[in-house]
């Protein structure tokens, strides 16, 4: 069994886990909505944003980056493209939420093995922003009403009317999740159960749990280990070239942390987290994927058994 299958099996029954907490153990449903949040916000900080820390290694060998000046370019131009997204969500909220779910939607598709095809990476990809809203409208609703309540928008029902969107889709993409995987395990199980399980923990998870385990143990474990070995580099490389961005990135997060207390004062605790934390990942994400999805596309440069 190589690394990926080891990493999926990992996740899957992680998801199971939570399933059966979510519905067997009134604690874990009982945790107060900041006890959620700040469990979710530390575990993702800790285990899901580090991956992207690692596009240093991407930019090296994608471009050749050697000396100073090249690599001062590249860090203003990601630098550069992450302040347009910050821009893009102060001034126009809505159409960055709108924008950010679609481009999540795209990127998630991609942690399926290379070869699957466009539709079940579809309904893989979808499922992510669709399904929460399913079981969870209020949950996401409220989350959503955090995100696009900025000091230049303060319509609470847009949150509302998005949600409903969300979940007229979700049957549909939910029937679409079942159908493509049901495919898949004739040719190619272990993915199929992998879908099977993303479905069920965005399906009946808390939004805010249903994601932290995804974004961990799926999401950024897998481009964790496909990094590794598109990088050709030991564990210890791999954790070097992680500090320096992971360090950079604290300093920006706290100079956000108090500009958001300064330009948006009225705003509570939990909100300015909840937009910390989902501005600063969908920033991220842009330039992430203007780096990385071209060696996605290619298969990260591994054989069919390995990817």
């Amino acid at each position: 069994m190589n690394r990926l299958n080891l990493q999926g099996r990992v996740f899957c029954v992680a998801a199971a886990v939570l399933c059966i907490a979510t519905t067997w153990l009134p604690s874990l449903n009982a945790l107060s909505a900041r006890t959620e949040l700040l469990v979710a916000l530390v575990l993702m900080g800790l285990f899901g944003v580090p991956h992207g820390a690692l596009d240093t290694l991407f930019a090296q060998r994608l471009h050749g980056l050697s000396r100073a000046l090249p690599w001062l370019g590249f860090v203003m131009a990601y630098l550069g493209l992450a302040a347009a997204v910050v821009a893009l969500w102060w001034w126009f909220p809505v159409a960055f939420l709108v924008g950010f779910l679609v481009v999540s939607a795209i990127h998630f598709s991609g942690d399926l093995r290379h070869g699957v095809s466009a539709w079940a990476r579809l309904f893989y990809g979808s499922s992510v922003v669709v399904l929460p809203a399913l079981l969870h409208e209020q949950q996401v609703t409220q989350l959503f009403a955090w995100l696009i309540n900025t000091g230049t928008n303060t319509n609470t029902n847009t949150a509302s009317w998005l949600v409903a969107g969300l979940h007229a889709l979700g049957w549909p993409c939910l029937l679409g999740l079942i159908v493509s995987a049901a495919w898949l395990a004739r040719s190619d199980r272990s993915t199929a159960i992998e879908i099977i399980a993303v479905g069920a923990v965005f399906t009946w998870a808390t939004p805010l749990f249903g994601f932290t385990l995804y974004f961990c143990l799926m999401h950024s474990a897998r481009h964790t280990l496909r990094s590794q070995h598109y990088a050709q580099v030991t564990l210890r490389t791999l954790v070097k070239a992680a500090v320096w961005p992971l360090l950079g990135l604290g300093v920006l997060v706290a100079i956000a942390w108090l500009a958001l207390q300064m330009l948006s004062p009225q705003t509570t605790v939990d909100q300015r987290a909840v937009q910390l934390f989902f501005v600063a990942l969908a920033a991220l994400t842009v330039p992430h994927m203007a780096l990385v999805e071209r060696v996605r596309w290619s298969g990260w440069g591994l054989d069919a058994a390995g990817n």
